[in-house]
């Protein structure tokens, strides 16, 4: 065997492996390799259409395993950044919110999420008010039925920002950090949620304990 026989089957070696590969960084690396390889054979034996389909796959797999390690320091900076909003204002709706308006009911067929600008709002059914610079309304988006799970009333007139849920599905498949944003942002409201019904299930508890010594003296 020549060497440059040697250099065709290791060509075909890498070819087999990379059909092998599970993931995708691994297997663009071995195809720039397996073009690289396969490129020096043809060139050699003077395999013209082999030397065609290689310069054009060699360029290919280099730019998308570039997209590739890109995305990937992309979604390793969204999953460590703050959660800010301002970047998303952009895609956003701006309306103004009066006294007593109720944005949402508890039960409400769920379409947008909100952005408070400026006034007071209040989740009505867990008594919390929203402070200025919050998201509200993303619940609708992860409920099975897309249904409003709390209802949001504005105690003091402002403005408020909105986007449509068909807009948020179309950030959160074209933009990694806004997908990240989303689920820390949700994850973080479930959380909180759980704190306050833990800390309202202790106070209960609590209280029927204190409460019980009293009624068996009354007795």
């Amino acid at each position: 065997m020549t060497w440059v026989e040697a250099i065709g089957w290791l060509g075909a070696a890498l070819a087999i492996a990379g059909s092998a590969m599970r993931t995708i960084i691994p297997l663009r690396c071995l195809g720039i390799a397996t073009n690289v390889v396969s490129l020096t054979y043809a060139s050699f034996m003077g395999l013209y259409p082999s030397m065609t389909v290689n310069l054009i796959l060699l360029p290919l797999n280099g730019v998308r395993l570039y997209q590739m390690l890109r995305l990937i320091q992309k979604v390793k900076h969204a999953s460590n950044s703050d959660l800010n909003m301002d970047w998303l204002k952009p895609f956003m709706t701006r309306r103004s919110v009066k006294d007593g308006e109720i944005l949402f009911a508890k039960g409400d067929a769920a379409a947008c999420m909100f952005y408070t600008l400026s006034g007071r709002y209040k989740l009505r059914e867990l008594g919390i008010e929203m402070p200025q610079g919050h998201v509200v309304g993303e619940m609708g988006f992860l409920s099975p039925d897309h249904r409003r799970t709390q209802t949001l009333e504005c105690l003091e007139g402002g403005e408020v920002l909105s986007i449509t849920y068909d807009e948020v599905r179309q950030l959160y498949f074209q933009n990694p950090e806004f997908g990240f944003y989303f689920l820390r942002l949700a994850s973080e409201r479930l959380f909180n949620n759980m704190e306050k019904m833990e800390a309202e299930i202790a106070r209960l508890k609590a209280f029927s304990q204190e409460a019980a010594p009293v009624e068996k003296v009354s007795a």
